[in-house]
């Protein structure tokens, strides 16, 4: 299947793996990447440049097709060292960098100075427009159905990507709620290049998390995530647990006056204990509506393959039938 993303990527399907944090490691890209799709190394996950670009060097040995970088531009007094970074993405030869959180501006002219083509997270229209207009290649359109920070305009995919395909020249993707061949053919239909998952890859066998993590995923319907630090305006949507369940209970009970510090204990740290040791009720994670349609644990290969095997059944059977009809 060609699309203006596997032709901007060199990638064979229109899949893009989502960059998630202690998921996204070199075990996990190089499969997405070596069935045909685009793989993401997390690179916040790496605790310094020189650990990404270890994990670089893992994957580079696991994979010869194209994979890239999640690096995630965060508000902080003590930012991480962003350049080590970039600089350690260019020495290990990536060439494709997803970009989320603020506005990637300043870091842009070292990563086009070495040819990197870059895809930057928004969750609406207005902020595509922006990082288009400031030199990305191409657009993750996340809808408020996705895991993880949907924005605060809470507008879905149905809306959202026709929306994009009004304004934008430059390819998106879908990200939010994609799951299977089905959402392939919608969100191209929709005007979308391809489409992101996170969560669908999450329930894999070659995810580097904890079993305990992916029969939690297997188990739940697409009621079981819920949305937190709206007041914060840092919106996250996360897997509904006890530490999510006492996240909301302090938003109701301080109300506007809350702050970050109050709910710390049910963030900070939570992703190790969680995705590592498979302690499911000491904190929250971000995890997409998407969970409602995640009933196993297939290889990626396997994934993949089904994927793209029922997208081209759809388009070729299905529609085209349709279109046939007298």
């Amino acid at each position: 299947m060609k699309t203006r993303i596997t032709e901007l990527f060199g990638i064979e399907h229109p899949v893009i793996q989502g960059g998630m944090h202690y998921v996204g490691l070199a075990e996990l890209a190089s499969a997405v990447s070596n069935a045909g799709a685009l793989g993401i190394i997390t690179g916040l996950t790496q605790r310094t440049p020189e650990r990404l670009a270890n994990e670089i060097a893992r994957c580079r040995d696991m994979t010869d097709k194209p994979f890239g970088v999640n690096l995630s531009f965060l508000p902080a007094v003590n930012p991480p060292d962003y350049a080590g970074y970039i600089r350690a993405i260019i020495d290990g030869g990536v060439k494709i960098v997803e970009t989320a959180g603020n506005n990637p501006q300043k870091w842009l002219p070292m990563m086009k100075d070495a040819g990197i083509k870059v895809i930057h997270k928004c969750t609406s229209v207005r902020h595509a427009l922006k990082a288009e207009s400031i030199g990305c290649d191409a657009i993750s359109v996340d809808g408020f159905e996705c895991g993880g920070h949907p924005g605060e305009d809470d507008v879905p995919n149905f809306i959202l990507l026709p929306r994009a395909a009004e304004e934008l020249t430059i390819p998106f993707v879908a990200s939010g709620g994609m799951a299977d061949g089905r959402s392939l053919v919608a969100a191209l239909a929709l005007g979308a290049d391809g489409m992101n998952m996170g969560t669908r890859f999450m329930a894999t066998k070659e995810a580097p998390i904890h079993d305990n993590v992916k029969q939690a995923i297997v188990g739940a319907s697409e009621l079981d995530t819920r949305i937190i630090m709206r007041p914060l305006r840092n919106t996250e949507r996360v897997f509904a647990n006890a530490a999510t369940d006492e996240v909301l209970r302090k938003e109701r009970e301080l109300g506007a006056g809350i702050r970050f510090e109050d709910i710390a204990a049910e963030l900070a740290g939570a992703y190790p204990r969680i995705m590592q040791q498979g302690d499911m009720q000491s904190g929250v994670w971000s995890c997409g509506m998407v969970v409602g349609l995640i009933h196993d644990v297939p290889t990626v290969k396997q994934l993949i393959d089904s994927i793209m095997g029922e997208a081209h059944a759809i388009i070729e059977k299905r529609l085209a039938g349709l279109a046939a009809a007298p």
